[in-house]
């Protein structure tokens, strides 16, 4: 171990002296947590030349920097100790140094982050032609998209339809429910835009007009025009824009994007021997290994830089992301295409001069037709082949019908920055931060261009974790129970998802952590039907840049019920201890519980209990519900009357109780309104607190009543006195 960690700082410090202008620009960075006390440390490379660093930090969704949280650290300095910050919560972190070199460096951290349940919608946009005869392999990506947290939205377009028409679709779905609609994936020959009058890549006047622009697709507030830009001077009539020719005159995204999106396009490429419905198969075959940890790809990067000439150091678009997603001992300057014709890597960057067809000294689509490329997530950058639409054998689709490749991008012009996927986010994230990156993130030229485009599935995630194994599932007696096997032995639990016939998303049913019993009772169904079940392991993922709590690929099954039985709930009052049967017709999905710490449930604490048999009546309650999932309408049970045996059945006490119920710490978690029903589900009164803090229960005789209010308070499991 102590040869292989020398020859790694040896071979990191012969990369470093070597002092090419991608290295130049970029700062090498990563991260080390420490729990308790909560600590980050950011680590780096030394720098030649550097005088001074200056670090920033920011939280995760925050889109400015502010102040600098360090100034002025000395030259030599490799490291940086924040204890200012909490468990649970993703930073960003800047560091920019001044000197000879002008650098910079980018990590996303954090300390055992949370899983994210919900990623959002996204909408499948496909040309019916070209997936013609896949749709087993599309509902196969459906269900590991939706295992994966999404809903899937599937939008069905022709070849010829207009871009105006498919944007429309889209646009349509994405109003419906704007703050939940995320992503956008374009799969098959779906209609391109073009826009702008622009030359990223110099070559003038032959490729100079308009470029394929998909964030067309993905903007939603802003007008496209087609009414100034003519220019008629580049060689092929696709580059040419001049008024009212369909092409856009926007040469830089009008607005922030609001969708991120990625395309899959296999047509043609004759270098290859499949056909187009192949290649895309064959692209959705090795899409499902990945999401389901049926190959591994090694967690290192390489770079090959074959324009060291240039002092805009295209290559730093490589070497900032890979040290914070792969370590910089883990990021290696070698040959591209012998080397990932023969080896596994997760990250992989080649840029050098250019035509559509080949990345001079790194590869081109014959070699990529020709060999098994095992890289996953790659970026290329070189003259002509960014212009992704051109006729035939275009370089950067290409990339995608090869080995394990899974995405590409024309990076260098500008960079792009995928470091967020090191704690967790999709490809798509990363791609909407780069493409509408106007200052938070550094940039040299070409920034928020309508050329910047993503080759590939924008919901992939960089750690992949397996489903479970042998998933079944059987009803019985109005309870389903579900058992499974561990997909690997450091899992830290599962999450269980249900979802009805008739119901268009997946929904938490377990309230706690499953432990690694493997076994789950739902014994919280109110109706018959069918209903599909989802588990998904959750891990603590340790990554170069933090930790985080991953979920694996959904893994289903279904079963039909027939019956259900009705819930019970036992509680404890005094020392006192009452049953009292809640039949299906009084407790739905959208009811709460409350556990008085006898055992059952999900006793987050053990409340205390007051009780005056004249007067106000006063209950400490803990929260939980009953089919473990949050829901819309808070219920809180109130008891009036009591009984004199311990251990009893419980009983209605002879006389009535009058006067109030009070509501106290109730501030700022509810609204006004409430609603009284009877365990019969019989509604006896209706109001608004409007201000108040008590209740006149004087009407009711002795019994147990649902006491419903409003819309869910923040934090469901927190103490609530009634």
């Amino acid at each position: 171990m102590r040869f292989f960690m020398m020859f790694s700082t040896l071979f990191i410090l012969e990369i470093l002296t070597a002092q090419t202008p991608g290295l130049n620009k970029s700062i090498l960075l990563s991260a080390e947590i420490q729990k308790d006390p909560p600590q980050i440390t950011i680590f780096w490379q030394p720098v030649n030349g550097a005088t001074s660093f200056k670090i920033y930090r920011k939280l995760k969704n925050s889109n400015q920097w502010g102040f600098p949280v360090a100034s002025n650290l000395p030259g030599n300095s490799l490291s940086y100790i924040d204890n200012t910050v909490e468990t649970g919560v993703a930073y960003e972190y800047r560091i920019n140094c001044t000197g000879t070199v002008a650098g910079s460096g980018y990590i996303l951290t954090g300390i055992e982050l949370p899983e994210v349940f919900d990623r959002g919608k996204v909408l499948l946009v496909y040309d019916t032609i070209s997936t013609k005869g896949l749709e087993q392999e599309l509902e196969r990506w459906k269900n590991d998209v939706t295992g994966d947290g999404f809903q899937v939205i599937t939008i069905p377009v022709d070849q010829s339809d207009a871009v105006t028409a498919v944007k429309e679709k889209i646009k349509n779905i994405y109003m419906m429910d704007p703050e939940n609609t995320k992503t956008l994936f374009l799969l098959g020959r779906v209609p391109v835009p073009y826009s702008g009058v622009i030359v990223p890549d110099g070559h003038t006047p032959d490729h100079y007009g308009a470029w394929p622009a998909d964030g067309y697709y993905a903007e939603m507030t802003s007008a496209w025009t087609d009414n100034t830009a003519n220019i008629t001077g580049a060689s092929t009539e696709r580059n040419r824009n001049v008024p009212g020719d369909g092409k856009f005159d926007q040469s830089t995204f009008p607005s922030d994007l609001e969708l991120a999106v990625g395309r899959v396009d296999m047509h043609n490429l004759p270098a290859f021997a499949e056909n187009e419905t192949a290649l895309l198969k064959k692209y959705l075959d090795k899409n499902h290994a990945f999401r389901n940890k049926h190959f591994r790809a090694e967690n290192r990067a390489l770079v090959d830089d074959e324009f060291t000439g240039y002092a805009e150091g295209f290559s730093a678009a490589g070497w900032r992301n890979f040290s914070a997603l792969c370590g910089a001992e883990q990021v290696f300057a070698l040959d591209y295409s012998t080397t990932l014709a023969a080896e596994s890597y997760l990250w992989s960057y080649g840029c050098g001069a250019g035509n559509f067809q080949n990345c001079s000294g790194v590869i081109g689509t014959p070699g990529f037709a020709q060999n098994y490329i095992s890289g996953v997530f790659t970026m290329l950058f070189g003259s002509y082949f960014g212009d992704w639409d051109n006729p035939e054998n275009n370089l950067l689709r290409a990339a995608l019908a090869s080995g394990n490749v899974l995405t590409n991008c024309w990076a260098g012009r500008p960079y792009w920055y995928f470091h967020h996927m090191g704690m967790g986010e999709t490809v798509g994230y990363s791609a909407l931060a780069s493409m509408n990156n106007s200052a938070l993130y550094d940039y040299n030229f070409g920034q928020k261009g309508v050329h910047m485009a993503l080759m590939g599935d924008p919901t992939l995630r960089a750690h992949p974790v397996g489903p479970v194994d042998e998933f079944w599932a059987s009803a019985d007696d109005g309870f389903v129970t579900l058992g499974w096997t561990a997909p690997q032995a450091d899992v830290e639990g599962f999450h269980i998802f249900r979802k009805a016939e008739d119901e268009a998303a997946f929904m938490k049913i377990n309230t706690e952590l499953v432990g690694k019993e493997n076994l789950f009772i739902d014994s919280c169904l109110t109706k018959p039907g069918k209903f599909t079940y989802m588990v998904r392991t959750v891990v603590l993922e340790k990554t170069n840049s933090g930790s985080y709590y991953n979920m694996g690929t959904g893994a289903y099954r279904s079963v039909d019920v027939t019956t259900t039985k009705p819930l019970q709930a036992s509680f404890t009052f005094d020392q006192y201890e009452y049953k009292v049967n809640f039949t299906n017709q009084s407790v739905n999905a959208d009811t709460y519980l409350w556990d008085f710490g006898d055992g059952t449930g999900s006793q987050v604490a053990h409340p205390t209990h007051e009780y005056a048999q004249s007067g106000t009546f006063t209950v400490t309650l803990t929260a939980f519900s009953a089919c473990g999932q949050a829901e819309s309408i808070v219920t809180l049970v109130i008891l009036i009357g009591h009984t004199e045996q311990p251990g009893s059945e419980w009983s209605v006490y002879p006389n009535p109780v009058s006067n109030t119920l009070e509501l106290s710490n109730l501030s700022g978690l509810i609204p006004g309104n409430f609603s009284i029903f009877d365990l019969k589900g019989n509604k006896l009164l209706d109001g608004n607190l409007e201000g108040k803090n008590t209740l006149d229960v004087s009407f009711l005789p002795a019994g147990v009543y649902l006491l419903k209010l409003g819309e869910p308070f923040s934090n469901w499991k927190r103490f609530v006195k009634i």
